[in-house]
């Protein structure tokens, strides 16, 4: 019987799991921020539309750092434009619920609220992670998610405490997205190797700290909090999708595809 060749099963070193990491984080900031960029001419109000703009702003800017960051350590000459407009859907880390489409207003707020409550837990919580660039780049990073959490909040309350519809609606956006947040709270083999090499976040405490921030706010939009979601196999993190990316990412992608190399 022969033996299986050397490192065939072997676990993944300190530097594939920090690049795993990396693009978690990047892939979720950017494909969210593409999602509310296409609120531009489309928001309920201007003033809306351009604080969307804003949040998707800030959301590009994060996902630059840590992409860019990301090619650093794989060293194989793909910076971050490479990385956001080379990779195919199946390359991709981005939990599902980002690459959801953004649906009427209600969808897009409930969308917002469930991640960045989740977003600041996790960049508080990488802000004393090992890796000092990943410390760098959420320590700055955290303050922006922080606001954005706010500003969903406040919708989330003017659209649960509203109208008999705009209840209505917003209560049918979170039953249909709320099974979707269990991604963020099941661990796969990254998420342990993550914590064992980089002192990398404990989802369960994750999850704990999420519940706690959402608990008071859904209590003022009049919303009930529901049970935490089952567990579920970590899908989005792990490259597999829904039909949803590939449109986005068609897209996204298109023009960089189409005049490779060019600069303006």
């Amino acid at each position: 019987m022969m033996a299986p060749a050397a490192g065939a099963d072997a676990a993944p070193g300190p530097k594939e799991v920090l690049l795993e990491a990396v693009l978690r984080l990047g892939d979720n900031a950017l494909v969210l921020g593409q999602r509310l960029s296409q609120w531009v001419g489309q928001g309920p109000t201007l003033e809306e539309e351009m604080a969307l703009a804003n949040l998707a702003l800030d959301l590009v800017g994060e996902a630059r750092m840590f992409l860019a960051y990301a090619g650093e350590i794989e060293g194989a000459g793909r910076d971050e434009d490479a990385l956001a407009f080379l990779r195919d859907d199946r390359a991709l880390r981005n939990l599902n619920l980002l690459e959801q489409p953004n649906g009427d207003f209600g969808d897009t707020i409930v969308r917002q609220v469930l991640f960045e409550a989740w977003h600041v837990e996790l960049l508080a919580a990488l802000s004393g992670c090992r890796d000092h660039r990943v410390a760098e780049i959420s320590q700055r990073c955290v303050k922006e998610a922080r606001y954005h959490l706010r500003h969903a909040g406040h919708w989330l309350v003017r659209l649960g405490d509203g109208t008999q519809e705009s209840h209505a609606r917003v209560s049918a956006s979170l039953v249909r997205l709320w099974p979707l947040t269990a991604e963020m709270f099941t661990g796969d083999g990254q998420d342990s190797a993550f914590q064992q090499h980089f002192e990398g976040p404990d989802l369960g405490e994750l999850e704990a700290r999420s519940r706690a921030s959402l608990a008071p706010l859904f209590a003022e939009a009049k919303l009930e909090l529901p049970a935490a979601a089952a567990p579920n196999i970590a899908q989005g993190k792990q490259g597999v999708h829904s039909e949803h990316l590939g449109y986005l990412l068609a897209e996204m992608q298109h023009l960089h595809r189409s005049h490779p190399g060019a600069s303006w």
